[in-house]
């Protein structure tokens, strides 16, 4: 896997994947930025939940769930010192549908969190407390 992070001005960065994605990278504005895209340390949150919703909702849809939507939420902590790694992510998935199974939904969260969704699993090894939960949402037919 290659990428490619080219400087644009400030502390703006267009980042393009060997897929030839683009998204742009900025700062704030009281460090230089003008507040064009997420922050670096947002793209890596951000990736480590599409990650482990690709796992989710891909398990599920093999178990026959009738998922409606998945939501991810990521809530993380990182350290007060320089580097400011993160500390502690929790992810907390939302899942809505129709006559959704909870055994399929926790089982499906677990193996995300426990085998295959290499960005957690790649945070945990780097001393990251990870945490999962998920939500049932019930709709109606």
């Amino acid at each position: 896997m290659k990428a490619t992070v080219e400087w644009m001005d400030g502390v703006s960065f267009a980042a393009e994947s060997e897929t030839g994605h683009r998204v742009v990278m900025d700062g704030p504005p009281d460090l230089g930025g003008r507040d064009l895209g997420p922050r670096p340390m947002e793209m890596l949150l951000m990736g480590m939940g599409g990650c482990a919703s690709f796992d989710v909702l891909g398990m599920l849809e093999k178990s026959r769930q009738d998922v409606e939507s998945c939501v991810a939420e990521l809530d993380a902590e990182r350290a007060d010192a320089v580097p400011a790694v993160f500390t502690k992510i929790h992810l907390k998935f939302i899942v809505s549908g129709r006559g959704l199974k909870e055994a399929h939904v926790k089982r499906a969260v677990s193996l995300s969190a426990e085998k295959y969704c290499s960005a957690s699993i790649m945070m945990e090894a780097a001393g990251v407390e990870v945490t999962h939960s998920y939500e049932l949402v019930e709709l109606s037919s």
